[in-house]
């Protein structure tokens, strides 16, 4: 049975070295394609640790990590992240920013993603942010490196409450399998109230 966790501040430091590992393995795949390394990947989820409201949700099988999802209050989240938002002429400080959310492949379809998407929901609340959002990479659906079985979560992510927001991206830049150097992804935006006021 999976079992679902919480963690922030130090309770995460003995974790960083697995979670880092998970990140690269999850990540490799599509839609991401990120080819990541394990020190980058430690310190890029120290800053969870360090920061303050932020939160890891960690997935247990027995006492495995097999998945995680992260939080933060926006205003402590990316400057891309923040720039975007206040571009658009929305307050960063009314969010709470979702980052990834990974999970083994043999353990999905067994609720884990409702369970972070809840945990994370009870994390933003608890701090007092009115919404949260999150990004997912766009994919040209014609790329043939799609797999021939993938299904996009847009109806998973719609049935949890969430909405894409209109015009509002991001750029990151990570370097792909196989690829020598950084390219650069835009990212959309999907937004959720939660106390049931309209979107911003």
């Amino acid at each position: 049975m999976l079992t679902f966790e919480t963690l922030q501040g130090a309770a995460l430091h003995p974790l960083l070295p697995a979670l880092a590992r998970l990140r690269i393995e999850v990540f490799r795949d599509w839609p991401y394609l990120y080819e990541g390394d394990e020190a980058y990947e430690a310190d890029y989820l120290r800053s969870y640790a360090e920061s303050a409201g932020a939160a890891v949700v960690v997935c247990r099988d027995g006492e495995t990590p097999v998945g995680i999802a992260t939080c933060e209050p926006m205003a402590g989240t990316h400057a891309t992240v923040r720039g975007a938002f206040t571009a658009a002429g929305l307050d960063p400080a009314r969010f709470c920013y979702f980052g990834e959310s990974v999970l083994r492949r043999g353990y999905r379809g067994q609720g884990a993603g409702v369970a972070f998407f809840r945990h994370r929901e009870a994390q933003a609340r608890a701090l007092g942010l009115a919404y949260a959002t999150f990004c997912a990479v766009r994919r040209d659906p014609a790329d043939p490196r799609r797999p021939a079985d993938y299904v996009p979560l847009d109806d998973f992510w719609r049935k949890r409450g969430y909405t894409p927001y209109p015009g509002l991206t991001c750029t990151f830049s990570w370097r792909g399998p196989g690829e020598a150097a950084e390219q650069p992804h835009t990212l959309s935006f999907w937004i959720k109230s939660l106390d049931g006021a309209p979107l911003p």
